[in-house]
């Protein structure tokens, strides 16, 4: 079993143009996994731009992690629909993560790398990963797939394993 490289934080802010998947509106909610552990949100009713601003933890074992996410509308008498999914590789913030401590930045915010869209990512748009006060945080916006629109709003935060600083 690999050794924790840290406890990722992930908060979904928002949705934004989501899919219709009842009558006028949906009930979405998000199921964020990385490796063998999920997590959801919960259901906002009759929304396509919900906010959720929750908070959902895991434990970060693989340098090469992917986040992925799904979106579902909630139905109450047959299988929730599909709303779209996204990926995010992880590596761009645990190698930021890795450089933080050999600059040593440690106070105020510093922005320490840009990703940008392309095929190898869900991004919709520029991605920031800073250092905040010593913590690395990365804020997304990811364009949902499988679906005719959707995005989702993400900020990700790593937090060193104890003993690292």
């Amino acid at each position: 079993m690999a050794e924790p490289l840290g406890q990722l934080q992930v908060t979904v802010i928002r949705g934004k143009k989501l899919a219709i998947r009842d009558f006028k509106s949906s009930d979405p909610y998000v199921i964020v996994k990385l490796g063998n552990e999920s997590a959801k949100t919960k259901v906002i009713n009759n929304c396509l731009n919900p906010v959720w601003d929750e908070e959902l933890s895991f434990t970060l074992k693989d340098p090469a992690a992917v986040l992925s996410l799904e979106v579902f509308d909630k139905d109450r008498f047959k299988a929730d629909d599909k709303m779209g999914h996204a990926t995010l590789s992880l590596q761009p913030l645990i190698s930021v993560a890795r450089l933080r401590h050999i600059v040593h930045v440690s106070s105020g915010e510093t922005t320490l790398r840009k990703v940008l869209p392309d095929s190898d990512n869900c991004l919709s748009r520029e991605s920031t990963i800073s250092c905040i006060d010593g913590e690395v945080v990365q804020s997304v916006w990811l364009k949902l797939c499988a679906v005719e629109s959707g995005e989702i709003e993400l900020k990700i935060k790593l937090i060193d394993p104890p003993g690292t600083k």
